[in-house]
């Protein structure tokens, strides 16, 4: 019932975003060099990785200087990037790894593998589920770039703070996932985004 939920919901928003996706690639193309898309290798269920969609928001070759985004004055991200990420539009190409069967729209965000091999065996337990676009660790680190910017060791606040907070909000979703339960992390993203 999950998996036709995502496609269903998947099929629905990549429609009604298609004209919007397409002012925002031409907008990319013509302000920065470098593809539209930016796709990173991400750890997913049961440990396997995959390449995520995301559209590109930051100079091409930008996470050789580190995988973390710290704030919104990170000298890496475009103009056009920073507005992306303020609304979180740039996460919208991930739809397309829903349809693939990658990803799930509701799911614990799936990490890259630096950060994953930091896991605890408990904290592995994520893995047993598909990765989503959205979740409770989503929405209560909706301001994440922030947090990280005004740290002094980005990595380390990351590490030793957001990531194992994260991983505890990622936990409570698996003890109830339900489609139900799907809807309403769905409309509190939503509002999220809107209301910046």
């Amino acid at each position: 019932m999950k998996r036709q939920f995502d496609i269903l919901s998947s099929l629905i928003i990549l429609t009604f975003f298609f004209p919007v996706g397409l002012i925002i690639a031409f907008i990319i193309s013509i302000t920065s060099k470098g593809d539209v898309f930016y796709r990173q290798e991400r750890i997913g269920k049961d440990g396997v990785p995959f390449r995520l969609f995301k559209f590109r928001t930051m100079r091409v070759d930008s996470d050789k200087a580190g995988l973390l985004t710290v704030g919104m004055n990170d000298a890496r991200i475009t103009p056009i990037g920073r507005f992306l990420r303020k609304l979180k539009l740039d996460e919208f190409p991930q739809f397309l790894n829903v349809l693939s069967g990658e990803m799930s729209i509701v799911g614990p965000r799936p990490e890259v593998k630096k950060f994953v091999d930091l896991y605890t065996p408990e904290q592995r337990d994520v893995l047993k589920v598909s990765p989503g676009i959205t979740d409770y660790a989503s929405l209560e680190y909706f301001n994440e770039n922030e947090i990280l910017g005004n740290s002094i060791d980005p990595e380390k606040t990351y590490i030793e703070e957001v990531m194992p907070a994260k991983l505890e909000l990622n936990k409570k979703y698996i003890s109830n996932r339900t489609v139900k339960h799907d809807i309403e992390i769905m409309l509190l993203t939503f509002k999220k985004m809107f209301a910046r």
